[in-house]
């Protein structure tokens, strides 16, 4: 909670359990093997692949940091230093923040030049203006324009990468069918002001080369909507974005609230520029309204992971990268709607190894639905901006913050890895006389998925096989010509991983309560069981080329292996 300035506790020194959860988390990050690769800006597109200038690929993991509220100054700093956010933001191992911003504070004049402290007076926001002066005094006498300058520059200090996204026109919350802000020639839209505000922003910060990327628009959406404008002015905003500043990334965001990218299966962008093209889409589990708690939840997984490939995810296989430029869930984990959805994203996002940008670093709005304080239960910040809200949350996506693979992770031969979307952990073994577990990706064991569907340790001739009962762990085996070592890929999800026993009995792979990997009845496969949860079943078989402490290993010891199979097991070879 905020404290005035006459507190024992004066100047506002940074909590200290804001830098001890800090310090953990960088511990954490350091664990995965979570590498926060300093980029070579300006940054290309290689096929579907963002590289830097020397054709390694950069992933984009970012955290969306909210600019273009009614107060048109970034969210927080009235509870944080501006740089010790920024830091934040890189110990918690993300690389990049998606920065928003309102057009009208680089088109209209009158309105940007007000100070921070005015902004903030005219909507009624002193207890804000206090903390302001105490955390950033620097910055509440500059103007709102200056400020969202200043902001860019810490980041950039920082060695964090900026997109720079045009959330909306007037300031205020977005996104509504019918706020006059959704579609070109709307209330608030007029697309040659845009287009003048998108050339004025690219221009600003040119020098800056941290912005390594620009988002067109957020969201477009509304009555007005329709293809052909969407050609007509992307396009345009496009070209004048490259002729300002040619270094930045183009990103353009799709119909129907950015679901929908669908029309580029008929129709390219037409563009005089090459190696600068990102198209990006949004989904949240609010997005498909209560289906994931109300239906089936491999049902509604296969549903919604159809419709983001065919109208989205698609652009990968045509040569584009994607960035997922929102998604999130309630930090709480009490939103069975967002629990659901989550698990089934998070194991597309480590498949697909695409770019994103999470919603959101917001703990808490300076005024949002006419609440002061409004507390962001997305947020990875709690409420007061020092605490992490939810340290589970931000272990698991630590698995996606490394790329899996793409230029420059040619780290080892191609494998699979075995990943386990509910913990963020991945298929793992300490020796050939324990139970396989679940653990830290960055110690992933390394799998070759055979045409014959067994699962068999890389350079090695173990393969994955079932126990004969039910709630055993599974084990490794030579003998890989079995049912029970064969693994189809089931259910609406695509996520169960399912042999048989002996009896023929079917079986999943599944998780006890100390994270041994054990097989158990599947479950959740009818479509009418809608109160069932198949977290814990769920798995995902993902190709890698990033090392790990057991391909490794396994290399290493190939020939004792090979040794030990040829003279005792040769029956089984």
């Amino acid at each position: 909670m905020w404290k005035s300035p006459s507190s024992s506790s004066s100047s506002y020194p940074l909590n200290i359990s804001f830098f001890i959860i800090h310090l953990f988390l960088l511990l954490l990050i350091i664990n995965q093997h979570v590498v926060v690769r300093v980029s070579s800006q300006p940054l290309y597109t290689n096929s579907r692949w963002i590289v830097n200038s020397k054709g390694q690929r950069v992933k984009l993991t970012c955290v969306n940091w909210v600019s273009h509220m009614d107060v048109m100054l970034a969210e927080g700093l009235n509870h944080q230093p501006v740089d010790a956010i920024s830091k934040s933001i890189i110990n918690m191992g993300f690389n990049c923040v998606r920065l928003t911003w309102p057009l009208y504070l680089f088109t209209n004049d009158s309105l940007s030049s007000i100070t921070v402290r005015q902004s903030f007076k005219n909507l009624g926001l002193f207890s804000s203006i206090l903390g302001l002066q105490a955390n950033n005094p620097s910055i509440v006498d500059l103007s709102v324009l200056d400020a969202y300058k200043a902001v860019v520059a810490s980041l950039a200090k920082n060695n964090v990468m900026i997109i720079l996204d045009n959330h909306i026109s007037k300031p205020g919350w977005c996104c509504s069918r019918f706020d006059g802000n959704g579609f070109f020639g709307d209330e608030y839209f007029d697309p040659h002001l845009w287009i003048q505000g998108l050339t004025k922003v690219a221009i600003t910060f040119k020098a800056t080369t941290n912005v390594v990327g620009m988002s067109l628009r957020n969201e477009l959406r509304g009555p007005l909507q329709n293809v052909d404008d969407w050609y007509r002015y992307m396009q345009k905003g496009a070209e004048a974005v490259h002729a300002a500043n040619s270094d930045v990334l183009i990103i353009l965001s799709g119909l129907s609230f950015d679901k929908d990218l669908s029309f580029l299966h008929q129709r390219p962008v037409n563009l005089t520029f090459s190696g600068k093209l990102v198209f990006e889409i949004h989904r949240y589990g609010f997005t498909d309204g209560d289906t994931w708690s109300a239906d089936n939840a491999n049902q509604a997984c296969g549903e919604v992971l159809n419709d983001m490939v065919s109208r989205g995810a698609f652009v990968l296989e045509q040569g584009y990268p994607l960035f997922v430029s929102e998604f999130g869930a309630d930090q709480r984990g009490t939103n069975v709607n967002d629990n659901r959805y989550f698990n089934c994203f998070l194991g597309l996002a480590a498949e697909l190894d695409f770019d994103w940008a999470l919603w959101t670093l917001v703990g808490s709005y300076y005024l949002r639905d006419g609440i002061v304080g409004l507390n962001e239960y997305y947020g990875i910040l709690d409420w007061n901006w020092f605490d992490i809200r939810n340290s589970n949350f931000l272990q698991r996506i630590s698995v996606i913050q490394t790329p899996f693979q793409g230029p420059g992770y040619a780290e080892t031969r191609p494998h699979k890895v075995i990943f386990h979307p509910m913990t963020g952990l991945c298929v793992q073994r300490t020796s050939l006389l324990q139970p396989l577990e679940l653990g830290p990706c960055s110690e992933a064991e390394a799998w070759s998925y055979a045409p014959a569907k067994a699962l068999i340790v890389l350079g090695t001739y173990f393969c994955l096989q079932a126990d004969n009962k039910l709630g055993q762990p599974a084990k490794l085996s030579m003998i890989c010509s079995d049912d029970s070592s064969k693994w189809d890929i089931i259910s609406d999800s695509k996520m169960h991983l399912s042999s048989k026993l002996q009896d023929a009995t079917s079986v999943c792979l599944d998780v006890d309560p100390n994270n041994v990997i054990v097989t158990q009845t599947c479950k959740c496969l009818s479509t009418n069981d809608t109160t069932c949860d198949p977290g814990s079943q769920w798995f995902k078989i993902i190709d890698s080329t990033r090392a790990t402490k057991t391909t490794k290993s396994f290399l290493q010891i190939k020939p004792i292996i090979h040794f030990l199979a040829r003279n005792f097991f040769g029956s089984y070879i």
